[in-house]
């Protein structure tokens, strides 16, 4: 009997498990087994790795061989094992040392004619292989920029098998420039081992830290106040809720609120990176998403593509997407109730938690949400009642579709008029640009990571209400107005820290160190969505 194992990585979602690959050669009629919970493309693997093995010049052991892949109780899926289960058969063939492997951890799809094709969720995979004592990986050639991202792992990019042979055999080195080319692959043919790889999704725009982006403030007409709250958003993390007529300039300010803020941190980086590693969306030749996601998707999108989910193990869904980005829902009342009532539980913890048949997952969705909204469905709804042809029920109704428990998360709500012939046709010489704001709001986030060190929460909106309430105190008379608005039931209890929230973000953009009543005034008109005028 000849025995020979490797590691390998199964992804749930976007955490790895590092899975041991064994192969088991016993004398009998040749066949080849694959145990241990695979899927359909799992199983499909013998074939793949028979025909990669012998064209890649070995010869194929004509044994019962059986595979297995361990711990068998969780699931494994995709075609990431190819790589691992080919160099494990043939170490118990003996055509390498097992110990050359033993120690080795293999990800990476196998063509027919040998070559080593990518797959999805590299940065993930190899993150835990880093976290189970692993200092060496083997990954396609397309992917090893971004298995390069773990610190402290030494990576090993491969395009064939052959190449990989040669390699673990001495018979090439790592400085060889020119690896060996697997059978019936040409010099001028070209390269599509990148297709399937990055799948369109979910309206998902990412960009380089480095990029230039033209979507800039200074070009919306008017709407200062909502400016400013896109402001405090950006600098608080504070979700946003835009209502106005169609052409008032909502979709151009969600537009244009990634690029105020702030770069991701190295941290967060590899944690963005992942989801979109995972899901397929990584832009190639980009190994590292360091500028805040953009995710807006349509309002037909179903269920498991907002949330996480589909057949089999879940998958992320735009919330985890748009994870440290922002999520923009366009025509928020045009969303099915389901889907938006279901946006509760991640916007209060972060993350979402979905259960499948298959197992449960939990996935990182700690997004900025703005939802922009007509007042009506033909958009002319005002208080003064001019051009809407709706009748009072069909205004209520299409309001309504926005439940109170989810408004009550939002805290920053603006109703934006329609821009005047003048704002439109004549540029205002005051209006800031992105990289203004953008300047201010770093500015702002600093000021509260230094008041919020030694803590787990970063921004503003993250901060429980106790905290506020208990640790950082508001200068005194502050909470007056705030006071007076929950004995008359217009402000909850989650409403009340919600303001206490704002307030800070709006003292942190004027340089004061702590709130005083006109910040949290700012954060009532704000959260009520119409300016106030409340006595002192």
């Amino acid at each position: 009997m000849a025995f020979a194992h490797t590691g390998s990585v199964a992804l749930l979602g976007v955490d790895g498990v590092v899975v041991e690959v064994q192969a088991d050669l016993e004398p009998g009629v040749a066949a080849f087994a694959i145990v241990g919970l695979p899927d359909k493309a799992l199983s499909e693997a013998k074939d793949r790795v028979r025909a990669a093995v012998v064209n890649s010049g070995e010869k194929w052991p004509q044994r019962k061989l059986t595979v297995g892949l361990s711990p068998a109780s969780v699931p494994k899926s995709g075609s990431g094992f190819d790589l691992a289960i080919a160099c494990a058969v043939l170490a118990a063939a003996e055509v390498l040392d097992p110990a050359a492997i033993a120690k080795l951890l293999l990800i990476g799809e196998l063509g027919l004619d040998g070559r080593v094709r990518p797959v999805r969720g590299v940065l993930p995979a190899v993150l835990a292989a880093a976290d189970a004592g692993y200092e060496r990986v083997v990954v396609p050639s397309q992917t090893a920029a971004e298995a390069a991202l773990v610190p402290g792992m030494s990576v090993l990019g491969v395009s064939t098998l052959a190449q990989l042979l040669g390699l673990l055999t001495g018979r090439l080195t790592e400085e060889d420039q020119e690896p060996e080319a697997g059978p019936g692959l040409g010099a001028t043919r070209p390269d599509n081992a990148l297709v399937g790889l990055s799948l369109p999704g979910l309206g998902v725009r990412s960009r380089r830290a480095d990029e230039a982006d033209h979507r800039d403030l200074a070009d919306i007409a008017g709407q200062f106040e909502a400016r400013r709250a896109l402001e405090i958003a950006a600098a608080g993390g504070h979700h946003l809720y835009l209502k106005g007529p169609p052409g008032a300039g909502k979709t151009m300010l969600a537009e244009r609120l990634p690029g105020i803020l702030p770069p991701l941190t190295q941290q967060e980086a590899l944690e963005v990176t992942a989801v979109h590693s995972v899901a397929g969306l990584l832009p190639a030749g980009q190994p590292l998403l360091a500028a805040a996601p953009y995710c807006a998707p349509h309002h037909s999108t179903t269920m498991p593509a907002i949330i996480g989910g589909g057949s089999g193990l879940p998958r992320p869904g735009a919330v985890s997407l748009a994870h440290r980005g922002v999520l923009f829902l366009d025509e928020a009342p045009e969303f099915p109730v389901r889907v938006l009532d279901a946006l509760r539980q991640p916007l209060e913890s972060g993350e979402v938690v979905v259960a499948r048949s298959a197992g449960s997952l939990r996935l990182p969705a700690r997004f900025l949400l703005m939802l922009a909204a007509n007042p009506c469905p033909c958009g002319r709804w005002s208080r003064r009642g001019e051009g809407c042809d709706c009748t009072p029920t069909m205004v209520s109704r299409y309001q309504g579709r926005l439940s109170g428990p989810l408004l009550d998360r939002v805290d920053l709500r603006v109703e934006v008029d329609a821009v005047t012939r003048v704002e439109l046709m004549e540029r205002d010489a005051t209006a800031e640009s992105t990289a203004t704001v953008a300047a201010r709001v770093l500015a702002a986030r600093d000021r509260a990571a230094a008041r919020l060190v030694g803590t787990p929460w970063r921004t503003n909106g993250e901060v429980p209400g106790h905290e506020l309430r208990t640790r950082w105190r508001l200068a005194p008379g502050a909470l007056k107005d705030a006071e007076r608005d929950m004995e008359r039931g217009l402000l909850t209890a989650r409403g009340l820290d919600r303001v206490l929230r704002v307030a800070w973000t709006a003292a942190d953009l004027a340089g004061l160190d702590r709130p005083e009543r006109d910040e949290v005034r700012t954060a009532l008109a704000l959260r009520s969505g119409f300016s106030r005028s409340l006595p002192r």
